[in-house]
């Protein structure tokens, strides 16, 4: 059963004196966060709401520009910086090769013709796609790319299939 809560993002710093501070998608996400989202800012604060609703949501260059409902000055903000934001995952749609790299790291990957191939060492992220490095099997490094063609849905857990195009192996 999948988790019924996930982290999608980071707070990196307060921005402004008016409680807003900047968010970063977790490495490998989108942005997922929308107006009216109920999230919780982790880890969570004695003095802060258990609950906190996503009041406004602008983006930028280096994520996105947020209010919570529990940040109204710059104190506040302050607080915030460095946790993490989890959120229901009903609450969001995630694209079928959209996965945080932290939950890719140390996952199997199996080809649907060559069978195991290694596990994921490191994720690259290049302008076109991401790249799986994955290595530990018989075929040594294999360079992964991310992209419809070659992994067609990443499940929650277990290993990942895949299917590998010609010369992406050392046979």
């Amino acid at each position: 059963m999948p988790a019924a809560y996930k982290n999608i993002a980071r707070v990196v710093r307060p921005h402004g004196t008016k409680g807003e501070v900047l968010v970063a998608p977790l490495r490998g996400l989108p942005l997922l966060l929308s107006r009216g989202m109920k999230v919780h800012l982790t880890p969570p604060a004695l003095k802060r709401e258990r609950v906190s609703t996503v009041e406004a949501v602008s983006p930028v260059p280096e994520g996105a520009r947020v209010r919570f409902s529990c940040s109204r000055n710059l104190d506040e903000a302050e607080s915030l910086a460095r946790c993490y934001v989890l959120a229901n995952c009903d609450d969001f749609k995630l694209g079928a090769l959209d996965a945080a790299f932290d939950e890719l790291i140390g996952r199997s990957v199996v080809d649907e013709r060559h069978g195991e191939i290694g596990v994921i060492g490191e994720v690259m992220e290049t302008p076109a796609n991401d790249v799986w490095v994955v290595d530990g099997g018989a075929y040594g490094e294999v360079l992964i790319p991310v992209i419809a063609d070659v992994v067609e849905a990443i499940p929650s857990e277990g290993p990942i299939s895949v299917r590998l195009m010609d010369g992406l192996l050392n046979l």
